[in-house]
């Protein structure tokens, strides 16, 4: 690699959880250190996977970590997040799964049955998603170094020849749709740690998103134009990069989101919005206006996909910014935060 004139401008002095949190803070560190230093002009704009062409295949690779706290919560479990977390943004990406890499860095100390049963965790949901787990390390670690578990992950696909995606394509015009109900992962992970006097009914939408992502292509490929799932920092983070790269407004009507009841009363409780609160089995997708119809009805179709909904516009000005219209005729601006209010959800 040659070496790059182009020097870092990141100076905090300390890494903090903030940074690794999916919003401002993290996106000054990427920016401002990393990019510099690794002087890789593909890794611009920054996507959830690296798309490569490789004797005329296209291919997709992607990397991922998970420090979940606790490792199981209703719904899911360290182990499945690992593989779907993965998945997803090779799907996300237009590529169906062939492999994924899992490394295992373990606390002295953890159970052996606690691991195991993440392990096979992990295994059923690669069996359920369709994708081998073609390696892997095992590291560990003194006791107190590493919450009981933490897993990394990487993965390969192969991409959709359907799949033409990219803050390139997006136009003003394009609709904004969403495949179901926000915010229920990082609620559930949240009140699963037991720290809040509060109960509610709910369970991480942790899933692979492969189904809609496919039924996406069969039936609105040619309108279709970005994907994104709003993991960390939630659909307000992912929309903000978008309108940021894209160099577009993003319009949203906030009586068409879907939240659930239960989770809406908590972040009002704890003083979140749902906006921002972490996804792990949901897509965002910018389609083109002519096939809106068509790719809503298909993500209707898949199972679990009954809610999802047309939530927005992409318009011209203001560029890089997102704002959300509210029922009673008002308007506020959704911007990326510093971090994320919620640590540790993925």
């Amino acid at each position: 690699m040659r070496e790059t004139s182009v020097q870092p401008t990141f100076h905090d002095a300390v890494i903090e959880l903030v940074h690794g949190a999916g919003g401002k803070a993290s996106r000054r560190l990427i920016e401002g250190l990393f990019l510099p230093l690794l002087a890789n002009p593909a890794l611009i704009p920054l996507e959830d996977s690296a798309i490569m062409s490789i004797e005329g295949l296209r291919l997709a690779l992607t990397t991922d970590a998970f420090v979940v706290k606790p490792l199981r919560f209703p719904g899911g479990s360290i182990g499945e997040l690992a593989v779907h977390g993965t998945v997803n943004d090779l799907a996300v990406s237009g590529a169906r799964p062939l492999g994924l890499l899992a490394a295992f860095i373990v606390e002295a100390g953890l159970p052996s049955e606690v691991l195991r049963a993440e392990v096979e965790a992990l295994a059923q949901a690669a069996r359920r998603a369709g994708v081998s787990i073609v390696g892997g390390d095992t590291k560990v670690v003194e006791h107190g170094k590493a919450d009981g578990l933490y897993i990394v992950t990487a993965g390969v696909g192969l991409v959709d020849p359907r799949a033409e995606l990219g803050v390139h394509r997006v136009r003003p015009g394009d609709q904004i749709l969403i495949s179901g109900p926000i915010g229920d992962h990082g609620i559930t992970v949240l009140l699963a740690r037991g720290e809040l006097d509060l109960e509610a009914d709910l369970v991480s939408d942790t899933r692979a998103l492969t189904p809609f992502v496919e039924a996406l292509l069969e039936a609105a490929s040619p309108g279709l134009h970005w994907m994104r799932d709003p993991t960390r920092g939630g659909v307000a983070t992912a929309l903000n990069e978008l309108a940021r790269d894209a160099r577009v407004a993003i319009t949203l009507a906030e009586e068409a989101i879907p939240v659930r009841d239960a989770v809406r009363g908590a972040c009002e409780l704890l003083g979140l919005d749902p906006l921002y609160i972490a996804n792990e089995g949901q897509l965002l997708a910018v389609v083109d206006p002519a096939w809106v119809d068509a790719a809503l009805a298909a993500l209707q179709r898949v199972p679990g996909g009954e809610q999802a909904a047309c939530i927005g516009e992409v318009q011209e000005q203001p560029a890089g910014v997102v704002i959300v219209s509210t029922p009673y005729g008002g308007q506020r601006v959704i911007d990326m935060l510093v971090g994320d209010p919620l640590p540790r959800i993925c």
